[in-house]
């Protein structure tokens, strides 16, 4: 949705106008999917940095924090071209540095946290289910 907004890609933004730019765009864009009808919402790994969308996402929607350590992360997207924030000589490092400081805030935005290890995404997404049904946002599944 930030990208339809934008016009291009996130990483074009970043390097033609920065990062506190784009912050602002999400923050619209965040106000705007968490108060409008209900879906399912995947942000940004920074979304978190803002203390206005963080008390959105907690009053507005159900947060659930899918964690993985650093090194998990690194994992997945050491191929990764297009993340802007990992476009550095040490992306393990990088990675550590922001887990340091978001984390905190990811547990405090999240009604739930799903630790995610290796599953497939069809497990991961029947963890979230579940959880979701156990807390009562959910009925049971057919």
């Amino acid at each position: 949705m930030i990208e339809q907004r934008i016009g291009c890609s996130i990483r074009d933004f970043f390097a033609r106008v920065g990062e506190p730019a784009f912050r602002e765009i999400e923050a619209e864009v965040i106000r705007e999917l968490a108060t409008g009808p209900s879906k399912v919402v995947a942000t940004g790994g920074g979304a978190v940095l803002r203390d206005e969308n963080r008390a959105c996402l907690r009053e507005h929607a159900q947060v659930i924090y899918l964690r993985s350590s650093p090194d998990e992360l690194h994992r997945r997207v050491r191929n990764d071209t297009v993340r802007p924030l990992l476009q550095v000589d040490d992306p393990l490092g990088r990675l550590r540095d922001l887990y340091a400081i978001r984390d905190p805030l990811y547990r405090e935005t999240a009604h739930f946290t799903i630790e995610t290890g290796r599953p497939s995404v069809a497990t991961l997404v029947n963890m979230v289910m579940m959880q979701l049904e156990l807390a009562g946002v959910l009925g049971p599944a057919p």
